[in-house]
Protein backbone atom coordinates (compact mmCIF):
# COMPACT_ATOMS: atom_id res chain seq x y z
CA UNK A 1 0.00 0.00 0.00
CA UNK A 2 1.32 3.49 -0.83
CA UNK A 3 2.27 5.74 2.08
CA UNK A 4 2.22 9.54 1.98
CA UNK A 5 3.21 12.21 4.47
CA UNK A 6 0.52 14.21 6.24
CA UNK A 7 1.02 17.95 6.84
CA UNK A 8 -0.80 20.59 8.84
CA UNK A 9 -1.69 24.13 7.71
CA UNK A 10 1.72 25.42 8.77
CA UNK A 11 3.48 22.98 6.46
CA UNK A 12 4.84 20.85 9.29
CA UNK A 13 4.81 17.09 8.84
CA UNK A 14 2.49 15.50 11.41
CA UNK A 15 2.76 11.87 10.38
CA UNK A 16 2.12 9.41 7.57
CA UNK A 17 -1.00 7.93 6.05
CA UNK A 18 -1.47 4.58 4.36
CA UNK A 19 -3.56 4.90 1.21
CA UNK A 20 -5.87 2.25 -0.20
CA UNK A 21 -4.16 0.07 -2.80
CA UNK A 22 -7.43 -0.28 -4.75
CA UNK A 23 -7.85 3.48 -5.13
CA UNK A 24 -4.37 5.00 -5.04
CA UNK A 25 -2.14 2.09 -5.99
CA UNK A 26 -3.33 0.67 -9.32
CA UNK A 27 -1.55 0.86 -12.67
CA UNK A 28 -3.06 3.93 -14.44
CA UNK A 29 -5.03 3.03 -17.57
CA UNK A 30 -4.08 5.71 -20.12
CA UNK A 31 -6.79 4.72 -22.62
CA UNK A 32 -9.53 5.13 -20.02
CA UNK A 33 -8.02 8.42 -18.80
CA UNK A 34 -8.08 9.73 -22.36
CA UNK A 35 -11.74 8.74 -22.74
CA UNK A 36 -12.66 10.42 -19.44
CA UNK A 37 -10.92 13.69 -20.34
CA UNK A 38 -12.45 13.70 -23.82
CA UNK A 39 -15.89 13.09 -22.30
CA UNK A 40 -15.46 15.90 -19.76
CA UNK A 41 -14.37 18.44 -22.38
CA UNK A 42 -17.17 17.43 -24.76
CA UNK A 43 -19.75 17.87 -22.00
CA UNK A 44 -18.43 21.39 -21.31
CA UNK A 45 -19.25 22.53 -24.85
CA UNK A 46 -22.30 24.78 -25.04
CA UNK A 47 -23.18 23.87 -28.62
CA UNK A 48 -24.88 27.26 -29.22
CA UNK A 49 -23.23 28.07 -32.56
CA UNK A 50 -25.79 28.74 -35.28
CA UNK A 51 -25.89 29.91 -38.90
CA UNK A 52 -28.80 30.99 -41.11
CA UNK A 53 -29.97 28.77 -43.96
CA UNK A 54 -31.34 30.19 -47.21
CA UNK A 55 -34.86 29.98 -45.80
CA UNK A 56 -33.90 32.13 -42.78
CA UNK A 57 -31.97 34.94 -44.51
CA UNK A 58 -33.87 38.16 -45.10
CA UNK A 59 -34.88 38.95 -48.71
CA UNK A 60 -34.66 36.94 -51.92
CA UNK A 61 -38.35 36.56 -52.58
CA UNK A 62 -38.15 37.51 -56.25
CA UNK A 63 -36.29 35.71 -59.02
CA UNK A 64 -33.20 37.86 -59.87
CA UNK A 65 -33.69 37.54 -63.65
CA UNK A 66 -35.67 35.46 -66.08
CA UNK A 67 -34.74 31.83 -66.57
CA UNK A 68 -33.63 32.00 -70.20
CA UNK A 69 -32.23 34.45 -72.71
CA UNK A 70 -29.89 36.57 -70.57
CA UNK A 71 -26.71 34.57 -71.15
CA UNK A 72 -26.19 34.29 -67.43
CA UNK A 73 -26.55 31.25 -65.22
CA UNK A 74 -30.05 30.55 -64.02
CA UNK A 75 -30.79 31.84 -60.52
CA UNK A 76 -33.83 31.40 -58.31
CA UNK A 77 -32.96 33.61 -55.33
CA UNK A 78 -30.31 36.10 -54.26
CA UNK A 79 -30.27 34.33 -50.89
CA UNK A 80 -28.94 31.03 -52.25
CA UNK A 81 -25.58 29.93 -50.72
CA UNK A 82 -23.49 31.04 -53.71
CA UNK A 83 -24.62 34.67 -53.34
CA UNK A 84 -22.99 37.23 -51.06
CA UNK A 85 -25.19 37.59 -47.97
CA UNK A 86 -26.88 34.35 -48.92
CA UNK A 87 -27.69 31.51 -46.57
CA UNK A 88 -25.09 29.04 -45.33
CA UNK A 89 -25.19 25.53 -46.75
CA UNK A 90 -24.78 22.76 -44.14
CA UNK A 91 -23.68 25.20 -41.42
CA UNK A 92 -23.76 24.47 -37.68
CA UNK A 93 -26.99 24.58 -35.72
CA UNK A 94 -27.49 24.42 -31.93
CA UNK A 95 -26.85 20.89 -30.67
CA UNK A 96 -25.74 19.02 -27.58
CA UNK A 97 -22.29 17.42 -27.49
CA UNK A 98 -23.07 15.54 -24.26
CA UNK A 99 -22.54 11.83 -23.97
CA UNK A 100 -21.96 9.54 -21.02
CA UNK A 101 -19.46 6.88 -20.06
CA UNK A 102 -20.49 3.72 -18.27
CA UNK A 103 -20.01 3.52 -14.51
CA UNK A 104 -17.12 1.02 -14.57
CA UNK A 105 -15.15 3.23 -16.98
CA UNK A 106 -15.69 6.33 -14.85
CA UNK A 107 -14.63 4.56 -11.66
CA UNK A 108 -11.51 3.13 -13.32
CA UNK A 109 -10.62 6.56 -14.72
CA UNK A 110 -10.89 8.17 -11.26
CA UNK A 111 -8.76 5.47 -9.63
CA UNK A 112 -6.21 5.74 -12.47
CA UNK A 113 -5.97 9.53 -12.09
CA UNK A 114 -5.51 9.32 -8.31
CA UNK A 115 -2.91 6.55 -8.65
CA UNK A 116 -1.02 8.56 -11.28
CA UNK A 117 -0.73 11.48 -8.86
CA UNK A 118 0.63 9.21 -6.12
CA UNK A 119 3.16 7.60 -8.48
CA UNK A 120 4.32 11.02 -9.66
CA UNK A 121 4.72 12.26 -6.08
CA UNK A 122 2.30 15.12 -6.75
CA UNK A 123 -0.16 14.44 -3.91
CA UNK A 124 -0.13 16.35 -0.61
CA UNK A 125 -2.38 15.21 2.24
CA UNK A 126 -3.32 17.86 4.80
CA UNK A 127 -4.81 17.23 8.22
CA UNK A 128 -7.86 19.52 8.59
CA UNK A 129 -7.48 21.72 5.50
CA UNK A 130 -9.43 24.75 6.73
CA UNK A 131 -8.98 28.42 7.64
CA UNK A 132 -10.34 30.46 10.52
CA UNK A 133 -10.73 33.56 8.33
CA UNK A 134 -10.74 34.63 4.70
CA UNK A 135 -7.16 35.68 4.01
CA UNK A 136 -5.38 35.13 0.71
CA UNK A 137 -2.00 35.98 2.21
CA UNK A 138 -2.35 33.17 4.75
CA UNK A 139 -3.30 30.65 2.07
CA UNK A 140 -0.34 31.69 -0.10
CA UNK A 141 1.91 31.14 2.92
CA UNK A 142 0.40 27.66 3.36
CA UNK A 143 1.09 26.79 -0.27
CA UNK A 144 4.69 27.96 0.06
CA UNK A 145 5.13 25.93 3.24
CA UNK A 146 4.30 22.71 1.36
CA UNK A 147 6.54 23.74 -1.55
CA UNK A 148 3.68 24.36 -3.96
CA UNK A 149 4.46 27.02 -6.56
CA UNK A 150 2.58 25.45 -9.48
CA UNK A 151 -0.91 24.86 -10.76
CA UNK A 152 -2.78 23.22 -7.87
CA UNK A 153 -6.08 21.54 -7.09
CA UNK A 154 -7.27 21.86 -3.47
CA UNK A 155 -9.82 19.23 -2.41
CA UNK A 156 -11.89 19.52 0.77
CA UNK A 157 -14.43 17.06 2.28
CA UNK A 158 -17.21 19.59 1.84
CA UNK A 159 -17.49 23.21 0.72
CA UNK A 160 -15.34 25.29 3.05
CA UNK A 161 -16.17 28.90 2.40
CA UNK A 162 -13.02 30.39 3.92
CA UNK A 163 -10.74 28.14 1.84
CA UNK A 164 -12.66 28.85 -1.38
CA UNK A 165 -12.56 32.61 -0.87
CA UNK A 166 -8.93 32.68 0.28
CA UNK A 167 -7.76 30.77 -2.80
CA UNK A 168 -10.04 32.48 -5.32
CA UNK A 169 -7.53 35.17 -6.41
CA UNK A 170 -4.43 32.96 -6.50
CA UNK A 171 -3.43 32.25 -10.12
CA UNK A 172 -3.45 28.56 -11.00
CA UNK A 173 -5.20 27.41 -7.81
CA UNK A 174 -8.60 25.73 -7.93
CA UNK A 175 -10.72 24.46 -5.05
CA UNK A 176 -13.38 21.77 -5.12
CA UNK A 177 -15.30 19.63 -2.63
CA UNK A 178 -14.62 15.90 -3.01
CA UNK A 179 -18.19 15.32 -4.23
CA UNK A 180 -17.55 17.26 -7.48
CA UNK A 181 -14.02 15.99 -8.09
CA UNK A 182 -13.37 14.99 -11.71
CA UNK A 183 -10.58 13.29 -13.66
CA UNK A 184 -9.79 16.32 -15.86
CA UNK A 185 -9.10 18.62 -12.89
CA UNK A 186 -6.90 15.99 -11.22
CA UNK A 187 -4.74 15.45 -14.31
CA UNK A 188 -4.65 19.16 -15.15
CA UNK A 189 -3.18 20.06 -11.74
CA UNK A 190 0.53 19.80 -11.11
CA UNK A 191 -0.07 19.50 -7.35
CA UNK A 192 -2.99 17.60 -5.82
CA UNK A 193 -3.67 18.93 -2.31
CA UNK A 194 -6.33 17.00 -0.43
CA UNK A 195 -7.79 16.99 3.06
CA UNK A 196 -7.28 13.79 5.06
CA UNK A 197 -11.05 13.44 5.54
CA UNK A 198 -11.57 13.76 1.77
CA UNK A 199 -9.14 10.87 1.22
CA UNK A 200 -11.32 8.72 3.48
CA UNK A 201 -14.41 9.65 1.44
CA UNK A 202 -12.68 8.74 -1.82
CA UNK A 203 -11.62 5.38 -0.42
CA UNK A 204 -15.15 4.75 0.83
CA UNK A 205 -16.64 5.37 -2.61
CA UNK A 206 -14.01 3.90 -4.96
CA UNK A 207 -12.42 1.05 -2.97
Amino acid sequence: MPNVAVYDMTGAKTGEMELSEAVFGIEPNEVVLHEAVKNYLANQRQGTQSTLTRSEVRGGGIKPWRQKGTGRARQGSIRAPQWTHGGIALGPKPRSYNYSLNKKTKRLAMRSALSAKVQAGEIVVVDNLDMSEIKTKSFVAFLKSIDCNTKSLVVTPEVRFNVVKSAANIPGVRTTPVSTLNVYDILNAEKFIIDKAAVAKLEEVYA
